[in-house]
């Protein structure tokens, strides 16, 4: 049995695809409200809060793989939850800033829950995407109410990641031993900057969207409303305040590891243009 968590997100939701059309099974999908999702056919749906470790009880009964995602906030009771279950491996969706960024509390916190993975006796694969190409759903509703985007950093390059690679490799991972105890960096197979992105999805549309760049004092005003100080100051420096030579590599690991080549920007606007429509 294997227990994807976060099955409705854009790893999650991809994951399941992807363990469908692999065959391999049995699949769980974890979600807070079965009674809302429709989940792959053969996909067993069942209720839980990754918040809550006390709720995963029945979800992770007969589990032996665990696809798990950094960002509850609850992830060492968790860990500890599947490591009772009888959980033999753990596969770990942490993040790149780990080791382009280390000195980001976020990536402290994602450290500190790779440490108590390889500390729980279970068996391991740690994932550290890149920055998500879906990130730049932040823009659609701007894009469909205004068409135009505000951002800074209008062309810094970052390799972005689609969701569906990071799921690709993670479905490799949960069905091949071979990648137990394995750290793999990913990102996308070029770095594209804001303005480029922002041409992308407005080809995908047939209109344009204009780019305006903003300084960064605007763009963590508007950030600092939502997320918080912290937290819009560290994005920015990823977004192109603090960019350096790890952030911007492009590594080939999503080809070696599932033996396709990782898709561009430009796929997942397409796949994804009734967002900003």
């Amino acid at each position: 049995m294997i227990l994807v968590t976060g099955a409705t997100g854009n790893i999650g939701s991809a994951l399941l695809r992807e363990l469908c059309l692999s065959g391999a099974a049995p699949v769980r999908g974890l979600t807070r409200a079965v009674g809302r999702v429709s989940f792959p056919e053969g996909v067993e749906a069942v209720e839980g809060d990754l918040a809550q470790a006390e709720s995963l009880k029945a979800a992770l009964e007969g589990v032996r793989s665990l696809f798990l995602w950094v960002g509850t906030g609850a992830e060492g009771e968790v860990i500890a939850a599947a490591r009772q279950a009888g959980v033999e491996h753990v596969v770990l969706v942490s993040s790149i800033t780990v080791q382009t960024h280390p000195h980001l509390p976020g990536a402290g916190e994602n450290l500190a829950v790779e440490q108590l993975l390889k500390n729980s006796g279970m068996a391991w694969t740690i994932l550290r995407p890149t920055q998500f190409a879906s990130n730049t759903l932040w823009w659609a509703q701007s894009i469909r109410d205004q068409g135009v985007v505000r951002a800074p950093y209008a062309d810094i390059g970052l390799p972005a990641i689609h969701p569906a690679d990071i799921a690709a490799v993670a479905r490799v991972a949960l069905t091949d031993p071979g990648h137990r105890g394995r750290t793999y960096a990913l990102t996308g197979p070029e770095c594209v900057t804001a303005r480029q992105q922002v041409a992308a999805i407005a080809a995908v549309l047939g209109r344009e969207v204009a780019f305006i760049e903003i300084s960064r004092e605007e763009a963590h005003q508007q950030m600092a409303s939502f997320m918080g100080d912290e937290t819009a100051g560290a994005v920015l420096d990823l977004m192109g305040g603090d960019v350096n030579d790890e952030l911007v590599r492009v590594r080939d690991t999503v080809s070696r590891v599932t033996g396709s080549e990782p898709r561009s920007f430009q796929e997942w606007a397409s796949d994804n243009g009734a967002a900003f429509g």
